[in-house]
């Protein structure tokens, strides 16, 4: 019989997949687990796959490849979508994707199949993903095509005797990987509610230190980590794989309650969804790699790093890891990392974190040119002509349009005439010359 090999979690969506994707497309299926730092017991899903009725159960252990190829290459392009969200889950499903169009090729399966809703942003990342890497195989999409709630997914493993590890008490939807931890639904979904506190799994709640029957403070601690060309290479003066550098500070920092994110996203499908993200070691990273940007990027670097830092957050985020526009982008980012080597030292304290020093041989800081002490070598009188230079065009264009169009003559603005202008043409037009000499003479 023809085969499918479906992503499979071990969460409700996709258990309950293996008998529906049976029944509908006669299909034998294969279950694919994948590692990338879901913190579960993966050979237990596994079995549990094979129980409900997969032919085959494969586990993946792709927690380096992921962190080398698509957590490391984020962080250095600085990809936070919207400002806030580390992109832990879309991230993982490029590399997903890949997976299953690898694993469908050895299997000889014709269609590859997923768990993703019909109004989430994950159905994006997988379809164009798979359909870029392998056109011919067919896409399977079980939660979308049926259109059941959760409450009938529950009803319908209830009903076939699915073991799957959700109750209607409670019915929060979670991914995790090593980058960050997500979850929605339930009470979530009421942006006008604090998140109750069973949300979070990694993460300390900074309200309970030092309250009354609550958690003694912690100390602040210091972290420092070392960087080359962008990518964390060592903790603490210890060399350290990247796997085990997440792993380490996801816990360090989040015991001091760092690294929760509540955030109102704008979805790709065209709605707003309210999303609570754990991710400790992430938030932590991308402020040091950022503040090691700040000594070894040129201002006009940095400048126009934040526009492909938006942009790549958003070809992640909208499933466009395998474009030719990625690898434009990520040509430029390697390239700005060429120099983003040295040291950040971080100070973790209850529910804050701060970086409080760097360090690079490639700095462009110097410090007897911003010093304002003795030793102090920048050259105040080149600032005369710099100034005069600098604001050349602006006099310029205000001897030869903006003044005219105010009716007012001469080379310097003064009192009101400044006014004026900072307050807007339509403004100014409508001020009389006679108001504007009597305001004149007020401020003399």
């Amino acid at each position: 019989m023809a085969t499918a090999v479906l992503a499979y979690s071990g969460g409700l969506d996709t258990s309950v997949a293996i008998r529906w994707i049976k029944e509908k497309y006669d299909l034998d299926v294969i279950a694919l687990t994948i590692d990338v730092g879901n913190d579960r017991d993966l050979q237990s899903i596994a079995r549990r796959a094979e129980q409900i009725g997969a032919v085959k159960a494969i586990v993946v252990d792709a927690r380096a490849d992921f962190v080398r190829y698509f957590v490391w290459p984020a962080l250095q392009a600085g990809a936070m979508y919207e400002g806030q969200y580390p992109l832990a889950t879309a991230l993982a499903r490029p590399l997903i994707a890949r997976l299953l169009v690898e694993v469908a090729r050895a299997e000889g399966a014709v269609a590859v199949a997923h768990g993703c809703t019909g109004k989430g942003n994950d159905q994006v990342r997988f379809d164009v993903s798979i359909a870029t890497l392998a056109p011919d195989l067919k896409i399977i999409a079980p939660v979308r095509e049926w259109s059941m709630t959760r409450d009938s997914e529950i009803a319908y493993a209830a009903e076939h005797n699915i073991p799957i590890p959700v109750t209607n008490a409670s019915p929060y939807s979670i991914d995790q990987n090593l980058w960050g931890r997500s979850i929605e639904c339930g009470v979530l979904e009421d942006p006008w509610q604090e998140p109750p506190e069973d949300v979070y799994a990694w993460t300390t709640s900074p309200w309970l230190f030092g309250r009354q029957g609550g958690l003694p403070i912690p100390e602040p601690t210091y972290i420092e980590l070392t960087f080359e060309h962008g990518i964390p290479v060592a903790l603490n003066g210890e060399e350290i794989d990247g796997v085990t550098l997440i792993e380490t500070l996801n816990p360090l920092a989040g015991k001091y309650g760092i690294g929760r994110i509540d955030h109102v996203e704008n979805r790709l499908v065209g709605i707003k969804s309210r999303e609570i993200y754990e991710a400790p070691a992430a938030v932590v990273l991308h402020a040091a790699h950022k503040a090691l940007e700040s000594l070894t990027l040129s201002r006009d670097q940095l400048r126009f790093k934040e526009l492909v830092s938006a942009e790549y957050a958003r070809l992640i985020y909208n499933g466009q890891w395998y474009s030719a526009l990625h690898q434009d982008l990520a040509a430029y980012v390697q390239s700005t990392q060429r120099f983003v080597s040295g040291k950040v030292r971080v100070k973790l304290a209850p529910g804050q974190f701060a970086v409080v020093g760097r360090q690079s041989e490639h700095s462009l800081y110097s410090h007897s040119l911003a010093t304002y002490d003795t030793g102090d070598q920048f050259d105040h009188n080149a600032a005369v002509g710099f100034i005069k230079l600098w604001g050349l065009p602006l006099q310029t264009q205000a001897q030869a349009q903006l003044l005219p169009s105010l009716g007012i003559e001469g080379n310097l603005l003064k009192g009101v005439e400044g006014n004026l202008l900072e307050k807007g043409p339509a403004h100014a037009a409508s001020a009389s010359p006679s108001s504007s000499s009597a305001s004149t003479e007020g401020q003399s």
